[in-house]
């Protein structure tokens, strides 16, 4: 379908600011819809600030247009990392509006507007990717991990050169299997949570704090 083609590379000077001027990091929540991306950008924002970052919702595609929240630290110990957090709408490859009229009960109108302001969000959420640091790609525990979508982004975000956390959600869920998880992927980390608990919260943070406070994208031809 050509969303996930590559959009144009970014100027000599982003780049040059990227490296060398940038205080801190951009880090972007990625996943399919309804992985509890926006649960996870909650939880950790009312961790560290008190604040939330939106609204959740049973109904796919609920967050269709990017979140960012600035100056976010997170403490590790004698270590810390400085965020911006960047919620971003599901990425899906394919949106039907009659998913929303026969599974969701959406009125026709409503389907085909939610519809659009979805492919609209997976858009966005693909351009956010020229000026994201780091990625942390909430995956649900309880599902097969070698889904179209989940390969898929995970090849986009590794052709970016972009350091990955993979946030294995849903572990409170009785058929979670988060080990799954590691075994699909072992090049990347894993770090089993339940954004809507909190449960090994702690765990996240410091691995964030290892991962994104030490590495940054590299430079792309």
């Amino acid at each position: 379908m050509g969303i996930f083609s590559r959009l144009k590379n970014t100027s000599f000077s982003k780049i040059i600011q990227r490296i060398f001027g940038k205080k801190h990091a951009k880090i972007g929540i990625y996943g399919p819809p309804n992985v509890g991306k926006t649960t996870l950008a909650n939880r950790i924002l009312k961790d560290w600030t008190g604040d939330i970052m939106g609204s959740v919702s049973e109904i796919p595609h609920e967050t269709r247009r990017a979140n960012w929240r600035k100056n976010i630290r997170i403490e590790n110990g004698n270590s810390s990392l400085v965020m911006d957090i960047v919620d971003t709408p599901g990425i899906a490859t394919k949106i039907d509006y009659k998913d929303f009229m026969n599974t969701y009960g959406l009125s026709k109108e409503e389907s085909r507007l939610r519809a659009k302001e979805a492919t609209e969000g997976v858009i966005e959420a693909i351009k956010w990717l020229e000026d994201i640091d780091g990625v942390i790609l909430v995956m649900d525990s309880t599902q097969d991990p070698f889904t179209q979508v989940n390969v898929t982004i995970i090849g986009n975000l590794e052709a970016r050169n972009l350091p990955i956390l993979i946030a294995a959600n849903k572990i409170d869920m009785e058929d979670a299997s988060p080990a799954t998880l590691k075994s699909a992927f072992p090049q990347h980390p894993v770090v089993p949570i339940s954004a809507l608990t909190g449960y090994n919260s702690e765990t996240l943070y410091s691995t964030m704090v290892k991962h994104f406070g030490k590495k940054r994208r590299k430079n792309r031809r």
